[in-house]
């Protein structure tokens, strides 16, 4: 199957008919699947001798990537998520087109999972993230400073469950204006919710060391369902020899789902704050004692 790929892709209008520009020579290669099919949106880097990245891009839904680089020699790397990177060295020469055969990719080893029982996250190696929109233009990034969180890992990954609070109060965007009208009754109202919390329903595991962490998020006094996009990094040891296990998480919130919708501000044509905010975060967690 591979070799055939190779010949309809060799036999393409599209390869015979693009051009190579005057004094470059062009690259063309497939990556394949572990079971020989075409991959889409692999991750392609190529780089000089020097080690800067010249090229970088993603593979079409044929699982082929084409470019053109100056004539000289060049290293490639091709990645995906939960499959083991491959590496080829090419030279590309001028006015030519240089074929490489079909790369497929194998699946990564899959990382050790933490001991099965109670975990504790750090707060001092863990980071609550936000970015939002101010008032339509440029990002505010932000963070709260101030939380605690517990990891019980089942004996089955899927059977865990996650549990976070967060102070409001603790909100830091840099600016303490900002900050201080943020805690006002007019957004997150700090003094009546002074926490928000999530507390997981469901571990889903979506293939390598990406999760979704099906959940509940209470704000504002409101609860709503939403899911983490969570990669799982693995198990290390700390400076004091204490074991470890990190992961990093995204969700998107929008804000009229928790009643944070600022009408006077609307009413003036001022959004002030983005319909949306992106949630980031990044999890260390040691055992519980």
């Amino acid at each position: 199957m591979a070799f055939a790929l190779l010949r309809r892709y060799k036999r393409s209008p599209y390869r015979q008919n693009a051009p190579i520009p005057y004094g470059a020579g062009a690259l063309d290669c497939v990556v394949l699947d572990p079971v020989r099919l075409p991959m889409h949106r692999a991750e392609v880097s190529v780089r000089d001798v020097h080690g800067q990245e010249v090229v970088h891009g993603q593979t079409d839904p044929h699982g082929r990537f084409a470019a053109t680089v100056a004539p000289g020699e060049y290293s490639l790397a091709v990645t995906a998520e939960g499959f083991t990177p491959v590496r080829r060295t090419f030279q590309s020469a001028d006015g030519v087109r240089t074929t490489l055969d079909p790369m497929a990719l194998e699946p990564a080893p899959a990382p050790s999972m933490p001991s099965p029982g109670a975990w504790r996250i750090d707060p001092d190696h863990t980071a609550v993230r936000f970015i939002s929109r101010h008032i339509g233009l440029a990002e505010v990034h932000g963070r709260f400073n101030r939380f605690e969180g517990s990891l019980w890992i089942g004996e089955r990954m899927e059977d865990s469950r996650l549990d976070v609070v967060i102070e409001t109060a603790s909100i830091d965007t840099g600016v303490a204006q900002r900050d201080a009208h943020l805690c006002s009754a007019e957004f997150l109202n700090v003094a009546k919710f002074p926490h928000m919390q999530f507390t997981s329903e469901r571990f889903v595991h979506r293939g390598g060391s990406r999760w979704t962490v099906q959940g509940v998020l209470n704000l504002h006094g409101v609860s709503r369902n939403i899911a983490l996009d969570t990669r799982y990094l693995g198990i290390g040891t700390g400076i004091m020899g204490e074991t470890r296990t990190a992961c990093s998480a995204s969700t998107e919130l929008h804000r009229e789902d928790f009643t944070l919708d600022w009408r006077s501000m609307l009413q003036r044509g001022i959004a002030m704050i983005g319909a949306t905010i992106r949630i980031e975060l990044d999890i260390q967690a040691v055992p519980a004692q």
